[in-house]
C-alpha cells in the first residue's frame, strides 16, 4: 500500500461487507477486489488516494485503534469492547444504519424476581453468600460487562469468557446468567432467557470509524475530505426531493411561506422574474406543498429524485479535522 494513501477498513465477510459496499456505492464509491473475494486489498472508485483493506469486523477496530488503518467500517460494540478508552483513540464519525443489535444482561426466566440490576445485584449477593462461590456471567463482552456492572454496584460476581454459543451456558450449568449481543431476541426466548429492564449496555450499530493514530498526512487529509464530502452529499440528497414549478405570481413571499410551513429551501434563491424556482422539500411535505403551490397560482409542480446535494460545509470532515487538531 502507498504509504501517502487513505486506507479504509472494510469487513471482509457477510452482511457487513454487502452493507458497506452499498454504502459507499450509495456516495458514488465503488469498492472492488481486483483478484476476487479471495483478494484482501482492493481499491475504490470515485476519490482519488484510497486503498481498501478488508479485514474481519474485530481486526479493524484493533487496526483503528493503533493508527495502522485511516477509516474503517465495524460496529459500535467491537470499539467499546476491543479499544480502552476508546473516544481517545478513535471519532465514531457517522452511524451507518445497518449492523444494528443491542448489548444485554439476560437472566434465566425463572428468575420472576429479577427485573433490574438492582435485583440482580441482590441475587449476586445472595447467591455468593448461600453458596459460597460467584455468581458466573459468562460473555464475550469482558471490558463491556465489568465497567457495566461497576455503574451498577455489583460485585459478586466473576466472568466465564464464551467463545462459543453464550446464550446456552446457563442451561449447559456453565454460568448463571449472560452477557450477549441481540437483534430480536428470539434465540434468548428459545433458550429460556430474559433480557434485564436496564439491562441494556449499548446499542449498537455499523459505524463509519476514523483512527486519531493513523498518519494523516496530507494526501490522507485531501482524500478523507473529498470521500466524507461525497458521504455528507449522497446523506443529504437522500432526505430531500427536488421541486421546480414557475408561475408569475410566484415570489419570495411564496418560497418563504413554503419554508415555514413545509420545510422547503430555495438552495438556489429566489425565484426568477418569470416566476420559476427550484425547491429541496422533505417527502413527508411534497404532497402538501404541491397543493399549496398549485392555490397560488401554479400549472403544474414537477418531482425528482436528488442524486447528491453538494454544499460548502462539510460537517463530518469538519469533526474529524476539529478533533485532529484537538490532539495536535
Amino acid at each position: 500500500m502507498s504509504s501517502s494513501a487513505l486506507i479504509v477498513a472494510v469487513p471482509s465477510k457477510g452482511r457487513l461487507q454487502e452493507n458497506a459496499s452499498a454504502f459507499f456505492a450509495r456516495a458514488g464509491m465503488s469498492l472492488s477486489q481486483s483478484r476476487g473475494a479471495r483478494d484482501y486489498r482492493g481499491t475504490m472508485s470515485g476519490v482519488a488516494g484510497v486503498e481498501v483493506a478488508y479485514l474481519s469486523a474485530s481486526e479493524i477496530a484493533t487496526q483503528l485503534a493503533v493508527g495502522q488503518v485511516h477509516l474503517g467500517v465495524t460496529g459500535e460494540d467491537l470499539v467499546r469492547e476491543g479499544i480502552p478508552d476508546a473516544d481517545s483513540k478513535v471519532l465514531l464519525v457517522e452511524g451507518l444504519g445497518f449492523g444494528h443489535a443491542n448489548v444485554v444482561v439476560a437472566v434465566p426466566q425463572a428468575w420472576i424476581d429479577v427485573r433490574t440490576m438492582r435485583d440482580l445485584d441482590d441475587v449476586a449477593t445472595h447467591f455468593h453468600a448461600s453458596r459460597g462461590r460467584r455468581m458466573r456471567v459468562a460473555t464475550k463482552y469482558l471490558n463491556l460487562t465489568q465497567r457495566f456492572f461497576a455503574r451498577h454496584g455489583i460485585t459478586d460476581y466473576r466472568i466465564v469468557e464464551s467463545l462459543g454459543a453464550t446464550e446456552g451456558t446457563p442451561a449447559a450449568g456453565t454460568a448463571e446468567l449472560i452477557v450477549d449481543i441481540t437483534t430480536t431476541g428470539s434465540t434468548l426466548a428459545a433458550n429460556a432467557l430474559k433480557v434485564v429492564e436496564d439491562g441494556v449496555m449499548l446499542r449498537s450499530e455499523a459505524n463509519l470509524v476514523a483512527s486519531l493514530n493513523a498518519d494523516w498526512n496530507p494526501d490522507a487529509r485531501a482524500a478523507v475530505r473529498a470521500l466524507l464530502d461525497r458521504v455528507t452529499a449522497a446523506k443529504r440528497a437522500a432526505t430531500m426531493r427536488e421541486v421546480k414549478t414557475r408561475f408569475s405570481a410566484c415570489d419570495s413571499d411564496v418560497v418563504a411561506e413554503a419554508a415555514s410551513r413545509f420545510r422547503a429551501v430555495a438552495p438556489f434563491g429566489a425565484p426568477t422574474s418569470s416566476g420559476m424556482v427550484t425547491l429541496h422539500c422533505p417527502p413527508d411535505t411534497l404532497h402538501e406543498l404541491a397543493v399549496f403551490l398549485r392555490g397560488k397560482g401554479a400549472a403544474t409542480v414537477s418531482v425528482g429524485p436528488l442524486d447528491y446535494v453538494f454544499a460548502a460545509e462539510n460537517p463530518l470532515y469538519e469533526r474529524l479535522e476539529a478533533r485532529l487538531a484537538a490532539i495536535g
